[in-house]
């Protein structure tokens, strides 16, 4: 393959693809595949649409995911991957079978059943909001709303974990740990099973904060990227989170999703 081609993998789904998509970019990590395009094709209902986008992948050389209810749709697109010799992935077809065999049930075969606007979905686009509002501690009285409270210094995670942790319906407030900053006193009216604390490997986070400097066109030997100045946050953060009897996590390392999960064990 040209070196300047990119890896083309196409997520075809009769819904949305999301779970399609989350697999292969979970998958992507593990390969050193920079110059990598996934497309997306979303709410495929006919034979038309499939071919069409069968010859794409076939013409670009990559390979399709996808996540089908239809059983007709399914045989389409194995077929086109046997006449177009590509590789097609089915992502929920071997799981709904396990559950047709084992439980001896049919399933519905209706798309977008995951995202149904139902309670769930609502009680997660709250969760989600509740957690762009209260970033960085910006209304500490929210602390005494949230499900969770996650605190840590700059740059150790906070704010996608929040995000990610949203998604699955948990209202999380992040608070900056900073020496110069003194603590709410809303965290020690809290349970401390409600609060996390997060910590990271200095060195690791010197490179990180280093290179948060340079996207802001900022000299990455500024005291925030130093060395002293990390090994103090961290300490200091530490200190605090044996004053609040909460648990810890080292976020080094670990992807978002690893982290999440490890999270949500301790609740």
């Amino acid at each position: 393959m040209n070196q300047e081609q990119a890896h083309f993998i196409a997520i075809c789904s009769d819904s949305v693809g999301e779970t399609a998509d989350a697999v292969v970019r979970a998958t992507l990590r593990q390969f050193e595949l920079p110059n990598t395009e996934i497309k997306r094709m979303m709410n495929v209902r006919s034979e038309d649409e499939l071919s069409a986008i069968m010859e794409e992948v076939a013409g670009r050389g990559g390979f399709v995911a996808y996540t089908l209810v239809q059983p007709e749709l399914r045989e389409v697109i194995r077929e086109e991957a046997v006449r177009l010799n590509v590789r097609a992935v089915d992502i929920m077809g071997p799981m709904m079978q396990a559950f047709i065999d084992t439980f001896n049930d049919t399933p519905k075969r209706t798309p977008g059943l995951l995202h149904r606007l139902d309670e769930d979905y609502f009680r997660r686009v709250e969760a989600v909001e509740f957690a762009v509002n209260n970033d960085e501690g910006k209304d500490v009285g929210a602390i005494l709303k949230a499900d969770l409270v996650l605190l840590g210094v700059s740059r150790a995670s906070k704010t996608p974990l929040s995000i990610f942790l949203a998604h699955k319906g948990l209202k999380v407030m992040n608070y900056p740990v900073v020496p110069e900053l003194t603590p709410p006193t809303q965290l020690k009216e809290i349970s401390a099973g409600k609060i996390i604390g997060l910590t990271i490997d200095p060195t690791h986070l010197v490179k990180i904060r280093s290179e948060r400097l340079k996207s802001m066109g900022l000299p990455d030997d500024a005291p925030y990227a130093s060395l002293e100045r990390v090994q103090d946050e961290l300490k200091y953060a530490q200190t605090l989170f044996a004053s609040l009897g909460c648990p810890v996590i080292d976020v080094t390392d670990k992807a978002i999703e690893e982290t999440a999960g490890l999270i949500m064990k301790q609740l």
